[in-house]
C-alpha cells in the first residue's frame, strides 16, 4: 500500500499563457480566458505580460486589463523595465512578477505565493541583454524559502532552448512545472520529466497570427535586410492566436500529472 504522502490528492489545473503581445493580445485574453476557465475548471491562470503594452513592456492600465480578463498572475522578462510607471506596482501587492534573478535592489519581486501555490519567474542569461544573476542558483535560493508551498510553477524567460532544457532537468522533482517563454514560438516538446516536473521549452505567444512574433512583418524584414534600427509596432488586427499549456498537478505532492498544449485561433 502506498504511503499516505504518495496517494494522489486533489488535482490543481494550471494554465500558462504565452507572451501577450500588444492590444490584440489583450483583446484575445478578454475574449478567450473566461471560457477557458469555465471549460477546463482552471484553478490558476498565469500569463507572461512583458510585451502587452504596444508590443514591449507593461503599464498599469495594460496590467489591469490582463487581470480583468481572468489572469491571476502576470510574469515577465527583460522588457518589464520599458515603462517606468509600472515600477511602483512591481513593488506593491499586485500579482506582477519580474525575473527573480535581477540584482538585489531592482524594483519588484520574482516570487508569488498563495494557499500553498507558488509562481517563480526567472530569466536566462544566454543571448540575453542584461548581466543578471544565475537562474539556477536563484531557483535554489527561492526553493529554500517557500515554506509549505507544494505546487511550484516556474516561468523561465530565456532565449536559448538548451538553457531552458537544462533548467528543467535541474529542477526536475523539485518543482511542479518549468515552462519556457520569450521566443513567442510554441514548441512541441511538452512532456513530464522522470521526477514529476512538467516541461515545455516555449509556450508561445498571444497575438497576431500573421506577424513576425507579434509585430508587423515589413519593418522586421527591412531590419534584417539593411541592419538599421527600426520601429517594430505590434500588429493590432486578427486573426490571432493564443498559445498556452495546461498542466494538471497533484496538489498534495506537487507532482505534475499531465501537460498538454492548448492553442486557440481567434478570427
Amino acid at each position: 500500500m502506498p504511503a499516505e504522502s504518495d496517494r494522489p490528492g486533489p488535482t490543481l489545473r494550471v494554465l500558462m499563457i504565452g507572451d501577450v503581445v500588444g492590444k490584440l493580445g489583450r483583446q484575445v485574453l478578454a475574449q478567450v480566458v473566461p471560457e477557458l476557465r469555465r471549460q477546463h475548471s482552471l484553478d490558476l491562470v498565469i500569463a507572461n505580460g512583458e510585451n502587452a503594452a504596444g508590443g514591449k513592456g507593461l503599464t498599469p492600465d495594460t496590467a489591469q486589463e490582463i487581470l480583468a480578463a481572468g489572469v491571476d498572475v502576470i510574469t515577465s522578462g527583460n522588457h518589464i523595465w520599458q515603462h517606468r510607471e509600472i515600477y511602483p506596482l512591481l513593488d506593491g501587492d499586485w500579482p506582477i512578477l519580474r525575473p527573480l534573478n535581477y540584482p538585489e535592489g531592482a524594483p519588484g519581486k520574482g516570487l508569488w505565493c498563495r494557499d500553498g501555490v507558488a509562481v517563480l519567474n526567472l530569466q536566462g542569461r544566454v543571448f540575453m541583454p542584461h548581466q543578471i544573476d544565475c537562474p539556477f542558483r536563484a531557483a535554489d535560493r527561492a526553493l529554500g524559502r517557500l515554506g509549505d508551498a507544494r505546487v511550484v510553477v516556474v516561468d523561465i524567460h530565456a532565449e536559448a532552448t538548451s538553457e531552458k532544457v537544462a533548467l528543467g532537468w535541474y529542477l526536475d522533482g523539485r518543482v511542479s512545472a518549468v515552462l519556457g517563454t520569450h521566443t513567442h514560438v510554441p514548441t512541441a516538446d511538452a512532456r513530464l520529466l522522470p521526477g514529476g516536473t512538467a516541461y515545455v521549452s516555449d509556450v508561445g505567444m498571444t497575438g497576431a497570427r500573421d506577424s513576425v512574433i507579434g509585430v508587423e512583418v515589413e519593418p522586421v524584414v527591412q531590419h534584417f535586410l539593411y541592419q538599421v534600427p527600426a520601429r517594430l509596432p505590434a500588429v493590432d488586427r486578427g486573426p490571432a492566436v493564443l498559445n498556452a499549456v495546461l498542466v494538471e498537478i497533484d496538489a498534495a505532492s506537487g507532482r505534475a500529472l499531465a501537460i498538454r498544449r492548448l492553442d486557440c485561433e481567434v478570427a
